[in-house]
């Protein structure tokens, strides 16, 4: 089997240097592969546009510069002497601080309990989790620009992650979408816990009602038997399943996607898929009723990164 493709970039475009994409889809020319963050911003409301245009940074840099502040530091300890105020504490150090003070002013004893709805771990008030990706928390920003501009999202869509994580990504669904049209299937305990007791109530964001579910075996009914997407996705969640369980996800996914504008999004590679090879592959999503559409990459708006996305459709007739 051949290697996954190397990718030629720039800022608009990327272009597939071999024929290991064109195999899967059963084609023989070379595609464009589009770079949705230098794009125009898709808007759907006139005052919430789902990603910066070019203005917008361009505003953004003279803010910058009116206020002199200078390109970041490449020295940790340079950075650490910008740090000023009364009492400037390291992460580790505001957790000691939660654990023998409970923060600066608190209440003591029965009264602690009484004047907090909502008691959470310090680990999660100092936002650990936000290290337990591979990539900075702020990456959770750029998956959402990049698939709800693909799609064309509109807040009345409705919107399936699986693995969604501490939410790093579908908080800005959640906060974009209608109420209750955000769903997400997860395992972890820990990220789940992260999402429901911090996440959600920092943000402001319980009155959207998201819901998720616990759970690994791909099993969607628990989301409702009339409950159809606009768009399923998947970020780095494949890489860690069997093949075998991968199609048995497929399968029940291919189910829940509407039949038109439904699409869904898997990142970083389908070695699932290439693994048997282009005929046997698209033999596979025939089968299911999905058919492969195309492979896109996405930028960073804040670090040196870019991801790798793999489109599907219901099946055209």
């Amino acid at each position: 089997m051949e290697a996954p493709p190397t990718v030629r970039r720039s800022r608009s475009t990327a272009v597939v240097s071999d024929s290991w994409e064109r195999s899967v889809r059963g084609e023989g020319e070379g595609e464009r592969i589009r770079d949705y963050r230098w794009a125009e911003p898709v808007t759907t409301r006139s005052s919430d546009p789902v990603s910066p245009s070019s203005d917008d940074i361009a505003w953004l840099k003279s803010q910058l510069a009116r206020n002199s502040i200078q390109e970041p530091s490449s020295s940790t300890s340079t950075w650490h002497s910008l740090r000023k105020g009364i009492n400037p504490r390291t992460l580790a150090q505001q957790l000691e601080d939660l654990g023998r003070f409970k923060g600066i002013s608190h209440y003591e004893g029965d009264e602690g309990s009484n004047h907090t709805a909502l008691p959470c771990p310090g680990e999660l008030l100092v936002e650990e989790h936000h290290s337990n990706y591979g990539e900075p928390w702020a990456g959770g920003r750029d998956v959402f620009e990049f698939l709800a501009s693909t799609v064309e999202l509109k807040p009345s869509d409705d919107v399936l992650e699986i693995g969604c994580g501490t939410l790093r990504v579908g908080l800005h669904f959640i906060r974009y979408l209608d109420v209750a049209r955000f769903h997400c299937l997860e395992r972890d305990e820990l990220s789940l816990m992260a999402a429901l007791r911090y996440e959600l109530p920092s943000q402001g964001l319980l009155h959207k009602r998201p819901l998720i579910v616990r759970g690994d075996d791909m099993v969607l009914d628990r989301f409702g038997s009339d409950v159809f997407y606009d768009l399923i996705y998947a970020s780095a969640v494949f890489l860690h399943i069997p093949d075998t369980l991968v199609w048995v996800g497929l399968e029940r996914l291919s189910t829940k996607l509407k039949p038109e504008k439904g699409r869904i999004f898997i990142s970083h590679n389908i070695k699932f898929c290439s693994r048997l090879g282009g005929e046997e592959c698209t033999k596979r999503l025939t089968n299911l009723g999905l058919e492969y559409v195309e492979k896109h990459t996405h930028d960073s708006l804040l670090f040196s990164h870019y991801e790798i996305w793999f489109e599907f459709q219901k099946l055209r007739a």
